[in-house]
């Protein structure tokens, strides 16, 4: 069906979602939609466009042939849109990478340094990734989920121009397919608030976008889209008042343009808070609220959403869990008697689950039956919008299916272990804390006998072509446990042996054997399931299969030790061993929601506190827990986040105090904005903190000073999420400034995150770079490199 088209059967479905209608400047009446979503998944369902860019990049698939990819992964995903019953379809959700860095693109807003760059989509991969000579943006956490987004840059010398090619030709390509297309882009305010700026606010800036977004609007207009989304998730977090009168005052402007096509300002990850009702004091036609992990009631008690068409998102965008239809129907009931009009919606884009359940045959009929990925949750938003048309009556056999689903997932055994209860129950405040670090550091000092700026890297190397063809013949059966340990040991030996050739002083094995960071571990736990496909998009190509934590968490045995004492026995300089912590397993998961994410952290904890002892037995002297989510799962607004930070520093100390004093206990973080959580990262009580710092040039050393830090830090010395080779003066001018900051008794020199992803050669020349400018700067101050 055409939303452009106001047929009976068409008009008829909106009333019985109670639109009234409302007048366009135009006098043109439009109307309301009643099933959608937010934004859709675009990395293919078998990480097709994955392939494609990476393809591109690497030179063996041309920029027409990646456009091509790109059209029919958009015309898969609104084609299964419409044909499961959506009526109006999220377009310009697509990305080549990343949606705040499109963003960018449409305003002109791409830094100077990548304009030399005559094509278009170079110039837009040179942003996101650098090149051997172009520094790439920053890249950080997407709210509190695991996706990252590109930081953009507003400098003095920043001059916006609109540039509506990619949403203007989307919309054209849907249309063209009969599409109910409804065009989405990032808000004005989210834009300017989540970007770098120079020294003037944020918001001092809405005078330069919000003339593009209303000459956008008119644009869209022109081409017959009835309604426009405009992401503004910014205004879940706590906003002051100035920065709600600017909302306010920018929705008044773009509501009164008289060319234009209704808007719905699109919210989620929590509740608007004030900012509902400055919305809702505007003119824009629509709002669309995050009923997850927001309230109802407050929807319902703010004054004028009757005059307002609400996309109420009661559908989990976020977690693979099945929906509660019953419950959903009530709140979808409850809003109606309340709103101008309601559609039923995601809670967000579905970006952040994988696309279906179809092909994940290894799960067992009951967990089965509790899950709905991105398919299956558009099925239950068509589903829902059919019960409010048409009654209860007609989604009978979807409802008993939903009730039995919830009846065996909670008496299921598997979520209730005793034993575990019993010890955590049985914790004491002694279990989370060790002896002072200065005690610490003096016997960690004499037991390992390292030079001052210790080189180390943070875990990974490159998962190389020989890696993943053992790792496949494995899954297949072609070859055994036996011969697998053999290849895996191999690769484990020639990274022992790059480092030893490169000179780093605390080595690591590479983690050739791991999938991924908590895959791996998840793969391990009892608990836990790993899916066959379920991949989502980190950020730009980079994919993971999120596991589904679903029971109480147990370690059946250990995980790590056969790997760790075999990249020991091969040299005398220490091996750290790398283990992923609580937080991170938490947040890279899909998690249960029968608990509290605090006791689902402390089980993991009591295993990774088991495998820590049985390490250090083995002889390990230094293991690393890393907690780069630490960040990440930070409540959204600050009443919250005191609570958070107390049980995520506390799972993170169950796990890593079961250890002697001679025993360093690092950890990691990375790609996250830092100085909300700066007093937790002390709290944690790591010997040493490696943490990201290259592509914010060691902003973070200051925040870590400010708050009386006086621990080991390793702070990123140059970004592995670019090709780029930094030379051997510019890490050497990074350690200086380093120094500047942090004594040389406590500074570590490593790169900024895991090596995993980048290319032997790369790795080799940008580590020996790293060790060469360490060995520099030590004979700067006469200190001598043992």
């Amino acid at each position: 069906m055409d939303e452009r088209g106001s047929t009976g059967a068409y008009a008829g479905r909106c009333r019985w979602f109670g639109w009234r209608g409302h007048e366009q400047p135009e006098s043109n009446v439009t109307l309301a939609f009643t099933a959608t979503v937010l934004g859709s998944p675009r990395i293919g369902p078998r990480r097709e466009l994955k392939k494609a860019v990476e393809s591109y990049w690497a030179g063996n698939l041309d920029a027409s042939a990646l456009e091509s990819v790109g059209r029919d992964l958009r015309r898969r995903t609104w084609t299964e849109l419409v044909d499961a019953g959506i009526d109006s379809v999220p377009v310009n959700t697509f990305s080549f990478y990343d949606q705040m860095l499109d963003t960018a693109v449409m305003l002109g807003a791409l830094p100077e340094r990548v304009s030399g760059i005559d094509s278009e989509l170079d110039r837009y991969f040179a942003a996101a990734r650098g090149t051997t000579t172009i520094a790439p943006l920053e890249m950080t956490k997407w709210f509190d989920t695991n996706y990252h987004y590109l930081v953009p840059e507003i400098t003095p010398a920043s001059r916006f121009t609109l540039n509506a090619a990619k949403v203007l030709g989307e919309v054209e390509e849907a249309l063209a397919l009969g599409v109910p297309a409804r065009p989405v882009v990032i808000g004005p305010v989210t834009f300017l608030l989540l970007s770098k700026s120079d020294d003037r606010a944020p918001l001092d800036h809405l005078d330069d976008v919000v003339p593009l977004y209303a000459e956008l609007l008119g644009l869209l207009a022109d081409t017959g889209v009835k309604w426009v989304q405009i992401d503004e998730p910014a205004l879940v977090a706590d906003r002051t008042a100035a920065e709600l009168e600017a909302t306010r005052s920018v929705y008044d402007r773009l509501a009164a343009l008289n060319h234009r096509p209704a808007i719905l300002v699109a919210s989620y990850f929590g509740d608007l808070g004030d900012a509902l009702t400055a919305l809702v004091e505007t003119g824009v036609e629509g709002i669309a609220v995050d009923l997850v992990a927001g309230s109802l009631d407050h929807v319902v008690a703010t004054p004028g959403i009757e005059g307002k068409h609400i996309a109420a998102g009661v559908i989990d965008g976020r977690n693979v869990w099945r929906s509660d239809l019953d419950g959903s129907l009530t709140a979808l009931e409850t809003l109606r008697d309340r709103a101008g009009s309601v559609a039923v919606s995601t809670s967000c884009s579905l970006l952040h689950v994988p696309y279906t359940l179809d092909g994940e045959n290894g799960l067992d009929p009951a967990l089965r039956s509790w899950l709905a990925f991105g398919s299956e949750k558009i099925r239950e938003v068509a589903t829902l919008a059919t019960a409010v048309r048409s009654g209860h009556a007609a989604i009978g056999d979807q409802l008993a299916q939903s009730r039995a689903a919830a009846e065996t997932r909670a008496s299921d055994p598997r979520l209730h272990d005793n034993a575990i209860r019993a010890r955590l129950a049985a914790l004491t405040d002694s279990e989370r804390s060790r002896t002072p670090a200065p005690d610490r550091r003096t016997a960690q000092d004499s037991e390992l006998s390292l030079p001052k700026l210790p080189t180390t890297t943070i875990g990974s190397y490159p998962q190389t072509t020989a890696i993943r063809v053992a790792r496949a013949a494995l899954r297949k059966g072609e070859i055994g446990q036996a011969e697998y340990v053999r290849r895996m040991r191999a690769e484990i030996a020639d990274v022992v042996a790059l480092q030893e050739d490169l000179g780093l002083d605390v080595l690591v094995h590479g983690e050739p054997e791991r999938n991924d960071m908590v895959q791996y571990f998840a793969e391990q736990f009892d608990g836990f399931f790993a899916t066959a496909n379920g991949w989502v998009q980190s950020y730009g190509s980079r994919c993971v299969r999120p596991p589904i934590l679903y029971g109480d968490v147990r370690r059946p045995k250990p995980m790590t030790i056969e790997w760790i004492s075999y990249a020991q026995s091969l040299t005398d300089k220490p091996v750290k061993a790398i283990l992923t912590g609580p937080v991170t397993i938490l947040a890279w998961s899909f998690v249960r929601d029968d608990q509290s994410l605090a006791e689902s952290a402390d089980q993991i904890a009591l295993a990774i506190r088991d495998e820590t002892a049985d390490l250090e037995t083995s002889g390990v002297r230094v293991i690393q827990v890393d907690e780069p989510a630490l960040r990440e799962l930070l409540p959204l607004r600050a009443a919250d986040q005191s609570a958070y930070l107390d049980w995520a520093v506390g799972a993170f100390r169950l796990a890593t105090s079961g250890v002697a004093d001679t025993t360093a206990i690092h950890t990691h973080l990375c790609y996250s904005e830092f100085g909300d959580v700066i007093g937790a990262i002390a709290g944690l009580d790591a010997d040493v903190t490696s943490i990201e710092a290259a592509r914010s040039h060691m902003e973070v050393l200051d925040d870590l000073n400010a708050v009386g830090f006086d621990l080991g830090v390793g702070p990123g010395v140059y970004d592995i999420h670019s090709p780029r080779v930094p030379s051997v003066d510019e890490i050497a001018g990074s350690l200086r400034a380093a120094l500047g900051a942090v004594p040389a008794e406590r500074l570590w020199v490593n790169p900024d995150c895991g090596l995993k992803t980048r290319r032997r050669a790369e790795v080799e020349s940008s580590l020996r770079n790293m060790v060469d400018a360490a060995h520099l700067v030590r004979a700067e101050h006469g200190w001598i490199s043992t």
